[in-house]
């Protein structure tokens, strides 16, 4: 049977008790995404966030959906509005596929963080832990620049190992990897052809409520 542009067969690397689908979105799906996020960044435009402890973070970051995830000197949170007081777009049928198909068509994600990596942008070690319900799976799809992803354990000292997250991957994380720690040390800058001005995009899909 023929697969979907959104289903290419590749290798799956089980990783810490993350699912890697290695190039899951194919080159056109990949374009198709792009192009919704980049309908989202113009409705709600990428910012700089500032951590708690008023470090500003290497990301840009925007979102879609209900909820956009926040962070400033009052700290992580999810917030219903993007920092103009505008509402976050939807989240785009693209996106949502893959959910769909990867984990659940009855309960949709709450929140689509899109986060943009530049060539020196980095994401230290950190839990996806604001959410309320933690039964359901973290989702994250990676395009454009490749990335040297970093996964630990539930524990900030628990040993770690990397893999290379390239355009098209898939990533989901539940159970007991749900709040394993992990984080990207580094972008291999020029490395894919997704974003006309280069960069890495990476979505992420949570349930909140």
């Amino acid at each position: 049977m023929k697969m979907p542009q959104s289903e290419v067969q590749g290798p799956v690397l089980e990783v810490g008790g993350f699912r890697i689908r290695k190039g899951w979105l194919s080159p056109a799906a990949q374009a198709g995404m792009a192009a919704d996020i980049a309908a989202v960044a113009a409705a709600a435009p990428f910012f700089a966030p500032m951590t708690p402890w008023g470090k500003p973070m290497s990301v840009r970051m925007t979102s879609a959906g209900k909820y956009g995830w926040f962070t400033d000197r009052r700290g992580y949170r999810y917030v219903e509005r993007h920092p103009s007081g505008a509402a976050w777009p939807a989240i785009p049928e693209s996106v949502l596929g893959v959910w769909r198909a990867l984990v659940s068509e009855a309960r949709l994600p709450d929140c689509c963080l899109v986060n943009w990596y530049g060539a020196t942008a980095r994401m230290g070690m950190h839990r996806d832990a604001d959410e309320a319900d933690f039964g359901w799976p973290v989702l994250s799809i990676s395009l454009g620049d490749p990335a040297v992803f970093r996964i630990g354990g539930p524990a900030r000292k628990d040993p770690t190992q990397t893999v290379l997250l390239e355009s098209g991957d898939v990533v989901v994380f539940g159970g007991a990897a749900r709040l394993a720690y992990h984080g990207i040390d580094r972008i291999r800058a020029g490395g894919s052809r997704v974003w006309p001005e280069g960069g890495r995009v990476n979505l992420t899909l949570r349930v909140v409520d």
